[in-house]
């Protein structure tokens, strides 16, 4: 009995091939917009992650007790010696490095500004951070230098400085003393993110310890991991050895999302927006398979009236049309998945090239290329829902088939 309904079906679904075409070219077109943007969306998240973090916090940051709240220059992690043996003994981290952070007035020949002074370790820092690929005018900071900086390019247009000007910092060191130096200009960045290109300086470590008398302390060590996906078993593995060597003042582990949560807003309201588009879209699928099916039941009204005539029951009529439903949509989305994930995978290989093209992502670091990422999540939850949507969608055409009499059907034009 299965078969025989399985062998009507397929062949009513192409009693009108011209229809079935179309809503299958339209199930194709929406499951393969889902597979694409989901991949592109997921994939420009993970980007935007990488491409700031990168530039400034780090997918993870060991801090004192409430230094991400009150950035004062006394909290500070005494022993980071030592937690960077712990560090690399952990998994999944790829890099990681130490900073200090102070906020002076920093003078030129003709103004002066407040800005965060960061101290960075010159060699670690280039394996965590991308500022060294992002030098316009003249060289990186390197490991022997000392009383050099690089400044933000927004910062050195206000300052009315260049490479080899002097700059002078004046600020409160760890101990409360004054903390006063004179430090040439080696290079200017410019990450794209305004914030930091108006109001950073880099010193290298060494010399921001001395400036400030820090000693061997740094306020933050900043960790990159190998993956987005690992930072949970990273943040865990940390805490159990931290807490397990039993350090007197204990420092906390923070993620990206806590230490960037505008970032984390921004993706948020993307989602959302996203997911607005797709629920439109699935819904004038959803419509298109609701056209076809009302049509199909007015065209095969008599017939379903002579099925009925000699024995054939009304669940078994709306059984044969959900099966008809169930092969468009089954084509369908099968079609959009192959010809989706064959477009993601060409431009997750080429990249999709965004160059100038958004203040917004900028703003974020990214400047170059975004690149979709094909998942099995990205590739069947936007089809999934196709299916299941158009499925209780066709529900309703063919549960009216309940209510015809076999005698009106017959009787019907």
């Amino acid at each position: 009995m299965l078969s025989i309904d399985l062998k009507m079906s397929w062949r009513n679904i192409w009693r009108n091939p011209r229809r079935t075409c179309l809503t299958i070219a339209a199930i194709s077109f929406a499951s393969l917009l889902l597979v694409f943007m989901l991949s592109f969306q997921f994939g420009s998240y993970e980007t935007m992650i990488n491409a700031s973090v990168k530039i400034n916090t780090g997918h993870i940051q060991i801090q004192a007790q409430d230094y991400n709240d009150n950035k004062d220059i006394r909290k500070t992690i005494d022993n980071p010696l030592f937690i960077a043996n712990i560090i690399e003994k952990s998994q999944y981290i790829d890099s990681y490095t130490f900073r200090g952070n102070a906020f002076s007035m920093v003078s030129s020949n003709q103004r002066t500004y407040g800005v965060l002074i960061v101290g960075i370790d010159p060699v670690k820092e280039s394996n965590v951070s991308t500022i060294k690929n992002l030098i316009k005018k003249g060289k990186y900071l390197s490991e022997n230098d000392k009383d050099k900086a690089i400044i933000g390019k927004l910062l050195a247009k206000n300052l009315k400085v260049t490479i080899g000007d002097e700059l002078t910092i004046l600020g409160q060191a760890k101990d409360g003393s004054i903390a006063a130096s004179i430090v040439n200009i080696k290079g200017i960045y410019s990450s794209g993110i305004d914030e930091i290109d108006r109001s950073t300086i880099q010193l290298p470590i060494k010399t921001f310890q001395n400036l400030y008398s820090m000693e061997n302390s740094v306020h933050e060590i900043v960790i990159n991991s190998t993956s987005l996906l690992y930072i949970d078993k990273i943040k865990k593995q940390l805490k159990e050895k931290i807490l397990q060597s039993k350090l007197k003042n204990l420092p906390v582990i923070l993620d990206w999302n806590e230490l960037n949560p505008g970032l984390l807003q921004t993706i948020k309201m993307d989602l959302i927006s996203g997911f607005i588009m797709y629920i439109i879209l699935i819904i004038v699928v959803a419509f298109s398979i609701l056209n076809t099916f009302l049509m199909a039941i007015f065209e095969r009204t008599r017939e379903f009236g002579v099925l009925m005539a000699i024995g054939t029951s009304p669940l078994r009529l709306i059984k044969i049309l959900m099966m008809e439903s169930s092969f468009i949509t089954i084509i369908g989305i099968s079609i959009g998945i192959l010809v989706g994930s064959m477009i993601t995978i060409y431009f997750q290989i080429h990249g999709i090239d965004i160059t100038g093209a958004s203040e917004v992502l900028n703003q974020w670091g990214i400047s170059g290329r975004l690149y979709p990422r094909l998942s099995i999540i990205t590739a069947l939850s936007g089809p999934v829902a196709v299916l299941a949507i158009t499925c209780i969608t066709s529900l309703v055409p063919a549960l009216k088939v309940r209510k015809l009499k076999p005698v009106e059907a017959l009787a019907y034009y």
